[in-house]
Order: structure tokens, then C-alpha cells, then sequence
């Protein structure tokens, strides 16, 4: 047995949590860096969206990741201001004003921290592996076709400056992952085009950057019932695509780190994150797909604190150094954003080989899913579309492996059927027509040992079996039932048919 004496020095690395280490620490600082310069441009975009001052988009990506940061379930995911959102708040702002949007965000947040505490977010395991690559798949094409405006009516230095960004990304690693790729390529180009004094469109041109905090306050609209029935569908449907865009995007983030995340308080979280954003006037968001990927898959971030100092550094890039980031090019932006689409998209979901292999469902599933994001810009139509879809597929999968075989006694006055399968809504109404009523013995009986009676449409089914036997002076006997299913078979039959 030996000893070693460790200096105090050397006793308190060993302590020292692995997320506090220098090296992760520098890597969640720059990631947050690269990521608050990205969520820029967004913000401001969204703002057009709404039709709200691009100031607003702005507090609000900031708000969501400095308190999703603290309350929610997944580390490193970023929540901001999203598309998603913005679509469905927008006509509320339209038709009604800024004080009834903000009202509908706040009143979105209590309906996601309510979602949140019944459990909504176990539903995620719901959703098929299929749905889950066609949502990625789509977010990807979405994020790609985000960047085609900025590459329509610009000058010609736009083009070599978005590919020489996208040279940096691919090359700079090679060299170094000491600082983030994307962050050496805003800032490379930046330079470039500030020194040249190459006129092509930059972040300042998308709006006016704040150039203070934002002050809490209660929203501007009379506390009527009418406002209430005014706000709720558009908080209701706001809550449920934000709980869903930001569900999948932790799934997705918890199968590319391979650790866990509690998605019933990202739920929750993203409720408070969003009361919160309501309270300082922001316009609602949720989790974004895009920054999430360069914060996690490229910058290699891990902890909160990247999503944390995303936030911050948004609003002191703003309101500090608001005239050094007016002048980044959108080239610069739109070759990073470029990059995470292509690390984004599942390109081994398509490779011929996995398409050969695959079962046509699932690949159908896969398409459907991704054709309706891309169509509707709605990720939870084609998140709902696509997993229905792949319950059908499943349904009628299932329901053929319920199957029926027959052995008549020698000495012909008894038969006995052996039924094998599942047996629930779809194969059980197939289950009626494979027995030979008018040609049978008088003795019938119906063998379940090797199968499984999962809801009320399978004992009804049976009760239909044996009615029709009944009717025909016959005596039915039903045999080899587990133990789940003779209970839900002595609970029900004799009550679905009226035949008893």
C-alpha cells in the first residue's frame, strides 16, 4: 500500500468540478459569444415578423436565454426569439395591438407551466424515431432557406465573402478547435470588409440596436374578460408549439451529447422563461434549433453557462458594442448559419444504402413529416401529421399478426379455434369474419392462450362472435385468457353489444 501527499494546490483540482475547468470554461465563453452574434440578425428578423420594433426581438432572446438558463431541464439548449412563435403571435399584433401580444405571451407561459405539471411532456415518447429525422431533417432546410433572401438583389462581395466564411469553418479546425470556427470567421470577415470598406448589407442595416436594458411592467390591455377570450388561442397555441419545438430540439440535444435532460421542467421552464419575457415586454420565443446546433454540435458547448452568457453577451454586444456589431456583415452570419444547416441535416437518412434497408413506412413517415414542416414553416403540423401517419402504419402492422387457425375433434362435434396476436380496434374487426358460423359444430371453442386483449373493440368483437353462435343454438367457450385480459374481459362483456 502507498501514500502520496497532495499539495492544497493539487487538492482543490481534484475537487474541482470538471464544468468549472479552465478549458470548459473557455469553451462555453466563446460558444456563448458565437451564439449571442448569431441570435442577432434572428431576433431582428422575427421582429419584421411580428411587426414590432426590432429592439423587442432582441430583449426577448435575451430574457429567454438568461432565465431558461437558471429554470430549464436541458443545459446548453438555447431558447430566443423563434419563427415558430412569431407566426402564430403576428396576427394577434396585427388585429389587436402590442399590449394584447404581450398579454398572450404571458398568458402562454401559465399555460405551458401548467402543460408542463400534467405530464405533457412524457407525450415526446410518443413520437417515432421517423418523425424525429424528418423533424431535424426540415428544421435544417428551413435554417438553409432562411439564408436564400440574404444571397437575392445583394452586391457581388457578398458571395465570395459567404464562401470564404465557409472555407474558414471548414478549414479552421484543422488548425485549431482552441476558438470556435464561426467566431473566427465573423470576426476575419468583418475585418475584411471594414479595412477594404467593402459596401455589402450588414447587421446595423436590419434595424437599431437597443441602447438600454429593458424595464419591467404589466401589459397594456384592460383585464376584462374579453381580453381573456381575446388572448387564450393565441397563448394556447403558442404554448403548445413552443413546448413542442422545444421538446424535440432537448431530445435532440440529449441523443447528440448522450446524457439526459428532465423535459417536464424544460417544460416548465420555458413557461417562466416566457411569463418573464412577457413581464419585460418581449414578444415569446422557446427553443431555437439553429443556435442550439452551433452552441452545442459545432462551439462544443455543455452547461448552462453557455446558454446563460448567449444572453448576456447579446445585450452587451447591443448596447456596448453596438456600433462594432452594426457593422458584421450578413455574410458572415449567413455562412455560419449555412454550416449548422449542413451539420444539422441527417445525411445518413437518405444515403441510398439506409433507403434500401429501411421499411418503406418509415421512410414515408420520414418524408411526409419533413414536406409539411418545410410547406407550412409549422413544426408541429408536421410533427402531429408525421406521427399519425406512422400510428397507422403501425396499427395496420400490428393488426396483421392477429391470425386464427382451426382443428376439428375427430370425431366432429366440437371445434376449437386458436387465436394468435394483438388483438385492439384494428385487428380485432377483421377477427368476426374468420369463423364459420353456419357450417360449425354445435360445441365451439376459442383458444386465447397465445394472445393478448388490449381494449373494448376486442371484447366486443368476441361478444359478437359469440352471439352470432348463440344465435344459431350453439355454445361458445373461450379459453386460455391471461390474466389483464380476462379482467378487462369480465369487466366489459355482456356491456359494449346489449346482447346480454
Amino acid at each position: 500500500m502507498s501514500f502520496s501527499v497532495l499539495s492544497p494546490a493539487a487538492r482543490l483540482r481534484g475537487f474541482r468540478p470538471a464544468r468549472l475547468s479552465p478549458k470548459v470554461f473557455r469553451t462555453e465563453l466563446l460558444a456563448g459569444l458565437v451564439v449571442g452574434l448569431a441570435l442577432i440578425p434572428e431576433a431582428i428578423s422575427f421582429s419584421v415578423i411580428v411587426g414590432v420594433d426590432p429592439a423587442i426581438g432582441l430583449f426577448t432572446s435575451f430574457t429567454m436565454a438568461v432565465v431558461i438558463s437558471v429554470v430549464g431541464g436541458r443545459p446548453a439548449m438555447i431558447s430566443a426569439a423563434t419563427g415558430a412563435v412569431a407566426l402564430v403571435v403576428a396576427p394577434l399584433n396585427r388585429q389587436h395591438g402590442f399590449g394584447y401580444l404581450i398579454a398572450a405571451v404571458v398568458l402562454g407561459g401559465v399555460f405551458q407551466i401548467v402543460l408542463g405539471a400534467l405530464g405533457v411532456a412524457k407525450l415526446l415518447r410518443f413520437v417515432p424515431r421517423s418523425v424525429m429525422v424528418g423533424f431535424v431533417n426540415s428544421l435544417a432546410i428551413l435554417v438553409f432557406m432562411a439564408q436564400v433572401p440574404e444571397l437575392h438583389d445583394v452586391p457581388w462581395p457578398v458571395y465570395p465573402l459567404v464562401v470564404g466564411g465557409i472555407a474558414l469553418m471548414v478549414l479552421f479546425p484543422r488548425v485549431t478547435r482552441a476558438v470556435p470556427a464561426p467566431l473566427v470567421s465573423i470576426v476575419i470577415l468583418t475585418a475584411i470588409t471594414v479595412a477594404a470598406g467593402i459596401a455589402v448589407p450588414t447587421v446595423g442595416d436590419r434595424g437599431e440596436l437597443p441602447s438600454s436594458l429593458p424595464v419591467p411592467g404589466l401589459p397594456d390591455v384592460p383585464f376584462t374578460p374579453d381580453t381573456l377570450t381575446t388572448v387564450a388561442p393565441y397563448a394556447l397555441a403558442m404554448a403548445l408549439v413552443g413546448l413542442m419545438e422545444s421538446l424535440m430540439t432537448a431530445k435532440l440535444v440529449d441523443d447528440i451529447t448522450d446524457t439526459r435532460s428532465s423535459k417536464t421542467r424544460e417544460s416548465i421552464g420555458q413557461g417562466i422563461a416566457n411569463i418573464v419575457t412577457g413581464l419585460f415586454g418581449g414578444m415569446g420565443g422557446c427553443a431555437v434549433i439553429g443556435q442550439t446546433m452551433i452552441n452545442v454540435r459545432v462551439s462544443g458547448a455543455r452547461t448552462r453557462l453557455s446558454t446563460f452568457l448567449a444572453g448576456a453577451f447579446l445585450m452587451v454586444l447591443c448596447i456596448v458594442f453596438g456600433p462594432v456589431v452594426s457593422r458584421i456583415p450578413m455574410a458572415a452570419l449567413v455562412a455560419v448559419m449555412v454550416m449548422v444547416s449542413v451539420a444539422a441535416f441527417d445525411w445518413h437518412s437518405i444515403a441510398p444504402r439506409t433507403l434500401r434497408r429501411m421499411p418503406a413506412g418509415e421512410t414515408l413517415v420520414m418524408v411526409v413529416t419533413l414536406v409539411c414542416v418545410v410547406v407550412t414553416h409549422n413544426l408541429a403540423v408536421g410533427v402531429v401529421v408525421g406521427t399519425v401517419i406512422a400510428m397507422v402504419i403501425f396499427a395496420r402492422r400490428v393488426a396483421r399478426l392477429a391470425d386464427v387457425t382451426t382443428v376439428t375433434d375427430p370425431g366432429g362435434d366440437r371445434i376449437v379455434y386458436t387465436v394468435t396476436g394483438e388483438l385492439f380496434f384494428a385487428s380485432a374487426n377483421d377477427l368476426v369474419t374468420r369463423f364459420g358460423y353456419a357450417t360449425d359444430p354445435d360445441r365451439v371453442v376459442i383458444d386465447l392462450s397465445a394472445a393478448h386483449i388490449w381494449d373494448a373493440s376486442s371484447v366486443a368483437a368476441l361478444d359478437a362472435i359469440t352471439t352470432k353462435y348463440e344465435q344459431r343454438g350453439k355454445t361458445v367457450e373461450i379459453v386460455g385468457l391471461n390474466e389483464p385480459s380476462a379482467e378487462i374481459h369480465k369487466t366489459l362483456s355482456g356491456e359494449l353489444t346489449g346482447s346480454h
